[in-house]
Parts: C-alpha cells; structure tokens; sequence
C-alpha cells in the first residue's frame, strides 16, 4: 500500500488540528483502497455483512455530502446511494458498481466539504438541523473524525483480508 499521509500537526489551533485529523482520516481510506482492483474492492468483509472497500468509500460519500452539505450548509442535497428502497444500497449494491466512479464521487463531496468549511469558526452552527438539533462545525467534525476511524478499523480487516496489508 503507497501511504502518502501527512501527518496531523502535533501543536496547531483546534480548527487545524480538527481540520487536519479529519484529513488524514479521509486519506486513510484511501490508502486502505490503493492499488486493488475492481473486483477486489467489491470483496465483502465476511457473511453476512454486505461491506466491502467500495461500499465503505460509497457510504463515506452520502455522509460526507449529508454533514456538509445539508446540515451545515442547509442544502437539500438528496443521497447518492442510499434510498428509501435500498437504505443500504451503498454496501449491497456494489457488484456492477464503478470503482472510478465511485471514488470521483467521493472526492468531489470531500472538495465540496472543504469548500464549505474553510475559515468557518468552530463555534458556527450548520443552517440545517439533525433530528430538529442544531449542530456545530466543531461537533461535525469530531463526528467525521469518528465515522472515518471506526469505517477505517472495517477497511483495515478487509484489506488484511484481501491481501494480507496491513498498516496504520
């Protein structure tokens, strides 16, 4: 696996140091994924479970956009994969799905997420509302910081499992 992270500043003002963290962990992912085939990225982890690499990048897509785009900025952008059909179209529908399509999806909504959140204070609370909560920059990202951490745990176990890599 190519690991081309930098790691998060040891001493920086919270911003940068919540920023910076939520970086590497986003680039984790993608480290997890580097290098594997179409096929190999479908994988799923172990039955029952339906989770696989493409399925954690296409999850980590809809949260990316919903945190961002619709409860800090108010959008109404509405989810990619997940449907009211298909609540786990993300992790079960990945058999014919395009990886490159899938990561240039991913990376749009982390581009996006960034644009919408640079040079905002910590202490800004997001236009839209989470289970009729208002929510905090600061507290989107800690739980960014957590989503990617606990799926980057699941993308350790599947990449182990594919191919024997492991790493941090």
């Amino acid at each position: 696996m190519t690991d081309n992270r930098i790691d998060p500043p040891f001493v920086a003002d919270e911003g940068l140091m919540l920023r910076s963290w939520l970086d590497w962990q986003r680039e984790t992912l993608a480290v997890k994924c580097a290098g594997l085939s179409q096929d190999q990225l479908r994988l799923r982890a172990a039955e029952p479970s339906t989770m696989s690499l493409l399925g954690l990048v296409r999850h980590m897509t809809d949260v990316e956009r919903y945190w961002f785009r619709n409860i800090l900025n108010g959008e109404n952008a509405p989810d990619i994969y997940w449907t009211d059909r298909h609540p786990d179209a993300e992790f079960d529908l990945v058999d014919t799905a395009s990886a490159d399509e899938a990561f240039a999806r991913w990376q749009a909504e982390i581009e996006g997420a960034r644009a919408l959140s640079s040079g905002l204070p910590l202490d800004l609370v997001g236009k839209g509302l989470r289970g009729g909560e208002k929510v905090s920059l600061c507290w989107i990202l800690v739980h960014m910081i957590s989503e990617y951490a606990r799926h980057n745990g699941h993308a350790d176990l599947i990449r182990e499992r594919i191919d024997g890599a492991t790493g941090e």
